[in-house]
């Protein structure tokens, strides 16, 4: 896979020496049990996959990029580079300034952008109507484009399956950058609905089969339906994409969910059910289904709580946080600094959208064992200084600079 040159300051000389080993014991990436490592009486159990991924990195470089490129003119992006706050708050301190919020609020008027500005699109891409904007603006905004080949896989196969006639149906949040993105490029080429989770593709079932009143549609689904929607005909021929960083069991089972659904409206066999439901499985994304999948894995030992790392509006990372809930008390935290001492945590409540402090979430006991992984657009960096942080509250400070000195020094090995 190709190497990016991202800064020096997010790479992490424990986390990229763990993953050189295991990428090297495990070339064909079939193996998902975490990597153990013991740090005194501190034992952290590391997810087999994690952090920076290609569409990431490959933006933070071209972002970069952008700066160094161009002295003297004034820098934009239309929203955030990804959803973490040091990137972002790099990326500012070097000048670039951001257009609209996460949620598409504008921040900058367009009449301020003029051809002379540089403008950088997002991972996340953008909409049909900015990128029209932009270039009737003399912005060639594919020059410092730095969208997710794995959306731009989604936009491509929703064009496809669009162009045979199927309806689109975006499992995704209505107001996340990447789902407003696909939204805009799916609906070009046909009729298109989002859908946030199985409870709303369930009543969009009922419109599928008929049971509910086509009227309704239209306020259950306001805003998140393409122009001229047709409920009555636009759901007799669907298929179903995905935002890239949602559960990829979720999407899978929206999809399976709707599918039966098609199968028993139109009494179909399995051959005469793609005529009416498209297979779209490729559209899923392989960092978010390995980062997944390696926390299942992971969840198969036993810990005293997990520590996930990432920026609080980060979807993949809410996932990782969501799958973590379901076996042992789980802190989702974006800084080293979350772990405030020996008894009080500062972590996010990603349900009801509120940072909360914690006393007593390190046990008085020890041996201690705790699981760690981070997020898509979480710099290793960040992961190492979490681990640290974690040996020093658990009085295992010494025990990790000698782990650092082995890795330096290169007889750092891997059980």
């Amino acid at each position: 896979m190709k190497s990016f040159d991202v800064p020096v300051h997010y790479r992490s000389p424990l986390i990229s020496s763990i993953k050189q080993q295991r990428k090297a014991q495990d070339k064909l990436k079939k193996d998902f049990t975490p990597t153990r490592i013991r740090i005194g009486t501190l034992e952290v159990v590391i997810a087999r996959h994690f952090g920076f991924c290609y569409g990431v990195e490959n933006a933070i470089e071209i972002a970069f990029r952008a700066v160094h490129e161009n002295p003297g003119r004034r820098i934009y992006l239309l929203s955030e580079m990804i959803h973490n706050p040091q990137v972002n708050a790099d990326l500012q301190a070097e000048g670039v300034t951001f257009i609209m919020d996460t949620y598409g609020n504008q921040l900058i008027p367009w009449e301020a952008i003029s051809s002379e500005d540089v403008v950088i699109v997002p991972a996340f891409g953008t909409t049909i109507e900015i990128e029209t904007l932009l270039q009737s603006k003399g912005i060639r905004i594919e020059t410092y484009n730095t969208t997710c080949p794995f959306v731009e896989k989604v936009w491509n196969r929703s064009e496809k399956i669009g162009n045979d006639g199927y309806t689109i149906v975006v499992h995704g949040k209505p107001r996340h950058e990447e789902t407003r993105a696909t939204f805009s490029h799916s609906k070009q080429n046909a009729p298109t609905v989002v859908v946030n989770d199985m409870k709303e593709a369930v009543e969009l079932a009922g419109y599928i089969t008929g049971e509910k009143p086509a009227a309704r549609f239209y306020e259950e689904f306001k805003g998140q339906y393409s122009r001229d929607f047709d409920v009555e005909k636009d759901l007799q021929k669907i298929g179903v994409v995905n935002q890239t960083t949602m559960l990829a069991s979720d999407t899978q089972g929206i999809a399976d969910f709707l599918k039966n659904v098609v199968r028993t409206r139109y009494n179909l066999d399995d051959e005469h059910l793609k005529a009416r439901f498209a297979d779209t499985r490729d559209t899923l994304c392989y960092a978010t289904n390995d980062n997944q999948t390696a926390v299942t894995g992971m969840l198969e030992e036993t810990a005293d709580f997990a520590l996930v790392i990432g920026g609080y509006n980060s979807s993949n990372t809410s996932h990782l946080v969501e799958l973590c809930e379901e076996k042992l008390p789980t802190y989702f935290i974006n800084h080293e600094r979350c772990l405030v001492d020996a008894d009080r945590v500062q972590h996010f409540n990603f349900h009801d959208k509120q940072e909360i402090l914690t006393a007593g979430f390190l046990p008085e006991r020890l041996p201690l064992t705790v699981m760690v992984t981070s997020g898509a657009s979480c710099p290793d960096a960040l992961v190492e200084r979490v681990i640290e942080r974690l040996a020093l509250l658990t009085g295992n400070h010494a025990a990790m600079e000698q782990l650092q000195e082995q890795v330096a020094d290169g007889t750092f090995l891997l059980n």
